[in-house]
């Protein structure tokens, strides 16, 4: 192939590259029906909220820059808590994208300690693959779960996440996506806290696509 024919080719290439960035501009991010987390089941399996909805103010809000989001607290009967934080963006073209727990968390005085992951069952069958770590916290500690969904994909690599996020941006015109976290204190075991996470998670993984769509 002469240099003056690969000169050609890449030209071509690069005014059709320029065509599809120039479309993706224009036509905006595809329009996605929703609803509102504040709508979110006040009961998923035996958890039951516990308490109203916790709010950030205003000063952490406009470091998340989140479009709506979702911090709750339920409990199993008279036995274990968790806490649920959903971050939802609507779209990352802005700048604006989910915060990694690795971010956040050591900032506020949490250390992030055995790093892990872990799989998620779904009621149906499905799994995923979810990061699980020990937050401690001066004497208090945790088992935290977190995952990252949106447009049918779940899953626990931030990195992929974003990867994902580029390419739908093309096939899709979507970067809709969120950060789902789960906490629950340790108070018998690490076992024990473990598996009432992965039993929450589950449940509310299931019921998440009506408020971060697929």
């Amino acid at each position: 192939m002469s240099s003056s024919t690969r000169v050609v080719i890449l030209f071509v290439v690069l005014i059709m590259a320029g065509s599809v960035v120039n479309a993706w501009a224009y036509l905006g991010e595809a329009h996605v029906d929703r609803r509102e987390l504040k709508n979110f089941p006040t009961q998923a399996g035996d958890w039951k909220q516990e308490g109203g909805d916790q709010h950030f103010d205003a000063e952490t809000l406009s470091v998340l820059r989140a479009s709506d989001y979702l911090l709750r607290g339920y409990r199993r009967g008279n036995g274990p808590r968790a806490n649920l934080y959903v971050g939802y963006y609507a779209t990352q073209r802005n700048g604006a994208s989910y915060h990694s727990p690795l971010n956040c968390l050591p900032g506020a005085g949490w250390s992030m300690l055995e790093p892990g992951t872990v799989t998620i069952t779904l009621p149906d069958g499905k799994n995923f693959a979810a990061n699980k770590y020990v937050i401690q916290n001066g004497d208090y500690r945790e088992l935290m779960i977190y995952w990252y969904q949106g447009r049918g994909r779940t899953v626990a690599s931030e990195y992929w996440g974003k990867i994902y996020t580029v390419l739908d941006s093309v096939r899709l015109r979507r970067s809709d996506a969120a950060m789902v976290r789960v906490t629950v204190p340790i108070a018998e075991s690490e076992t024990a806290a473990l598996e009432s996470a992965r039993e929450f998670a589950a449940l509310t993984a299931e019921e998440l696509p009506a408020f971060v769509p697929n």
